[in-house]
């Protein structure tokens, strides 16, 4: 046990605000008085073991971590859900059970609309779980791949975090219910595929894993590793979403957050019927990357129709996620892609539907009790969440909350 002689009562302070908390409802957590609070933070009072105790537990840290020498900014060791870029990159900062996870906040999928507030800054480079403080900036060749560990500079203590992986757009609305529960919970979204969901999933890196997949045959990423058309007959959704959690080590749990339509997205007016005409007519695709449905979903309509990708202009091409699809078709980089029916909604675009998809949450079995992932649970079925759902146009939020299997 650290000795208690010099209580950063600025630590104690940064850590309550980072979990939203006031001073009383520290207290309740913790079973001490607010008096009693409010004097460690003000450094007027060293806390009694009992005090440090319930604090510590409160605020999910222990007491050295909250009370005992050193910079509360000393970097941690986090492993980041995709490689980041050179010390000093910011990074969004939760822990995953007992694991410290950073999400990149560069340019790209993690940027949508605008800067998203960041957990902690880069300190260093890393290998094969070797952190490497220091070093020469932008030395690309010893990036770390996904799940590699990386130093990481928190700015300020870090906060009790739902981490969520998967391409729907409607995902961030939890973010809302979320900070409502008391305690709060914080929220991070890693926009992916379903197949890079998954797999972040069985890394241990994430929560929860967005899964979508076609209502009838069942031929999404859970059919194995080809995430693909061509992995062979479906047995309906129950079965996909089996096989996708027994990709998960120790099981997982899946229930349901939307259901959409998914199909070929256009520019009004340009009379396309299919991806017939698209190829017929050489007009330019956006795609999205492997392992996404929407991916699957365009190459079983390829194959069915008996297409070469090389009729396809632009199918190298890969898009984050379905917003973004639409978002190049508007703003003149393509003329045709496959996304989900609220996002061409959204931006004005015709919709040529192709199956009928259906999004679930992929729960790992070894997160089921912690406070992240029952915070999730309540809240996927808080009327707040299912009125917001309901008012996109082209959700269906009927079995939000439901569990699948």
């Amino acid at each position: 046990m650290p000795e208690i002689s010099q209580p950063d009562g600025t630590r104690l302070r940064l850590a309550r605000q980072a979990r939203g908390l006031s001073q009383q409802q520290l207290a309740g957590v913790a079973g001490v008085t607010r008096q009693a609070v409010s004097a460690v933070e003000s450094g007027h009072s060293d806390p009694s073991l009992r005090v440090a105790l319930g604090l510590a537990r409160a605020l999910g840290l222990t007491v050295e971590e909250l009370f005992g020498p050193g910079d509360p900014g000393d970097p941690v060791l986090a492993r980041p859900v995709a490689a980041v870029s050179e010390p000093g990159s910011r990074v969004a900062l939760a822990t995953v059970g007992d694991t410290f996870v950073a999400l990149p906040l560069h340019a790209g999928p993690a940027a949508r609309l605008g800067f998203s507030p960041a957990g902690g800054l880069v300190a260093g480079q890393a290998v094969a779980g070797q952190a490497v403080a220091g070093g020469p900036a932008g030395a690309s060749a010893r990036r770390p791949e996904p799940g590699h560990l990386v130093p990481v500079r928190p700015i300020g203590p870090p906060r009790p975090t739902v981490v969520v992986a998967g391409c729907d757009p409607a995902l961030p609305l939890l973010q809302t219910p979320l900070a409502l529960l008391d305690p709060p919970l914080a929220f991070a979204w890693w926009p992916c595929g379903s197949g890079e969901a998954l797999r972040l999933a069985a890394a241990g890196l994430v929560h929860a894993a967005g899964l979508h997949h076609d209502d009838l045959a069942g031929d999404g990423p859970g059919n194995g590793p080809g995430n693909g058309p061509g992995n062979g007959p479906g047995n309906g959704q129950g079965a996909a979403d089996a096989r996708a959690a027994g990709r998960i080590p120790g099981g997982a749990d899946v229930v349901g957050f939307a259901s959409w339509r998914e199909g070929l997205v256009v520019r009004p007016g340009s009379a396309v019927r299919g991806l017939g005409d698209v190829a017929g007519r050489r007009l330019r695709l956006v795609n999205r990357e492997p392992g996404a449905q929407a991916r699957a979903l365009l190459d079983r309509e390829r194959l069915r129709l008996g297409l070469d990708p090389a009729e396809l202009p632009g199918y190298d091409s890969r898009a984050a996620g379905h917003l973004q699809v639409a978002a190049a078709i508007v703003g003149g980089l393509a003329d045709a892609g496959v996304s989900s029916e609220p996002a061409a909604l959204a931006y004005g675009l015709d919709f040529i539907p192709l199956a009928a998809e259906r999004f679930d949450l992929v729960l790992p079995a070894k997160h089921a009790a912690s406070r992240e992932v029952q915070g999730l649970l309540r809240v996927l079925t808080s009327p707040w969440l299912l009125a917001q759902l309901a008012s996109l146009p082209g959700y269906d939020a009927a079995r939000c909350g439901e569990r699948v299997s």
